[in-house]
């Protein structure tokens, strides 16, 4: 097995996935996160792009992050075009979505029916029903399909759901996860980009603070207890005044098997950075991590011991946990590196299953998770809308 992971990063080094990115120029704040992660350990390359709806604006961002004038184009459309013209060991492999939500879905399925693979930052569509109909076109291409949840990145995060997995716990009964940011504390939407689009509907979507990072706690918490939430009651609401979408809220949380639990997003605690944190509790033991501490993972137990496991240490941890590993202990690695950590298994089981090798161990966010992340948004505001009702999650 060593050996076939060793072949597989030679030969996927050897020959870079060659992407092309929709999405992410002048003033983008995530589509720069993407370069960055995705050319970290030269298993991607960027060679494309369209990076901007105002094509001369599109121009001039390829320009400026080093893409070939003729490779810089001013739109979808016409990268599809150009890169379909040339030989088929230059042309782009894959597509890197960085738009603002409402774009997601049109620019997969024009990817798919082009025949490339895609990944997408989250979420992957506006609704559930789009969310299936993604799931349709990704079947119908049989192309792969990776969605940026970005902290399932994170080592001790695959950490925390293989001691989870193990038992070492014992059977989960509570279940609390935040996600609490402040640079929405007040109306900034006039002078900020990324705000404007976040609280506007017809392009972030159904929800704003829930949808946005609401989501991260949603999938953070159902990767870690390796069971789907099937009913949530949720109260959302707009804190600054004159803001169309939620900046606020929180939800009571079913999940399968029994574990019941709460579930914050904010935007709007002034003074907060972004604390995502989880902590889950068994009959025998509990969790703790806290993304602004990535690299360690708390474990306490019933009896009062406490362990501490860290990233990049010599303490045992699990196969997903140690691929996901770069540095020794002590060096701090985190949120471009979790990036990275997702665009390499992109690239390495895109080029696994073209050698007929075995994919990389740590698990991918996939289509099921878009689906998943659909299902919750829309279960939350339906649920807040009714007055806190509880809702189903059914993503099926």
């Amino acid at each position: 097995m060593a050996q076939d992971s060793l072949h597989l990063s030679v030969l996927t080094r050897q020959n870079p996935l060659r992407l092309g990115m929709v999405g992410g120029g002048r003033d983008g704040f995530i589509g720069a996160v993407h370069r960055h992660g995705l050319q970290l350990d030269g298993y991607c390359s960027l060679v494309a792009g369209a990076l901007s709806s105002d094509g001369e604006r599109a121009r001039a961002s390829g320009l400026e992050i080093g893409l070939p004038e003729v490779r810089s184009y001013p739109s979808l459309d016409a990268m599809l075009v150009g890169e379909a013209a040339l030989p088929q060991e230059q042309r782009i492999e894959a597509v890197s979505i960085v738009t603002p939500n409402h774009l997601h879905l049109p620019t997969a399925k024009a990817a798919l029916a082009a025949g490339l693979h895609v990944v997408s930052d989250k979420p992957a569509t506006l609704t559930l029903a789009e969310a299936r109909e993604l799931a349709a076109a990704i079947d119908l291409a049989g192309r792969q399909y990776a969605l940026t949840h970005t902290y399932l990145g994170y080592p001790m995060v695959q950490e925390a759901r293989n001691v989870v997995a193990g038992g070492t716990l014992g059977t989960i009964r509570k279940v609390y996860v935040e996600y609490t940011q402040g640079w929405m504390a007040s109306r900034i939407e006039a002078d900020n980009k990324q705000a404007a689009w976040r609280s506007d509907p017809a392009r972030s979507g159904l929800s704003g603070a829930m949808a946005d990072i609401g989501s991260h706690a949603h999938s953070l918490a159902e990767f870690v207890l390796g069971c789907p939430m099937t009913h949530v009651r949720a109260w959302l609401q707009a804190v600054v005044p004159g803001r169309d979408l939620d900046d606020d809220g929180a939800v009571f949380c079913k999940y399968e098997g029994g574990a019941t639990g709460v579930l914050t997003a904010s935007q709007v605690c002034a003074g907060e950075e972004n604390l995502l944190r989880l902590r889950l509790y068994g009959e025998r033991g509990g969790l703790d991590w806290n993304q602004e501490e990535p690299n360690t993972l708390m474990l306490k137990y019933a009896d009062g011991r406490q362990e501490r496991r860290r990233a990049g240490s010599n303490m045992p941890i699990g196969e997903a946990a140690h691929a996901f590993s770069r540095t020794p202990s002590g060096h701090p690695e985190g949120y471009l590196e979790a990036f990275a950590n997702l665009y390499a298994g992109f690239a390495l089981t895109i080029r696994a299953r073209e050698n007929g090798l075995r994919p990389p161990a740590p698990h991918l966010p996939s289509i099921k998770e878009a689906l998943r992340g659909m299902a919750f948004i829309e279960a939350v505001v339906g649920s807040s809308s009714e007055g806190g009702v509880w809702k189903e999650l059914s993503d099926g």
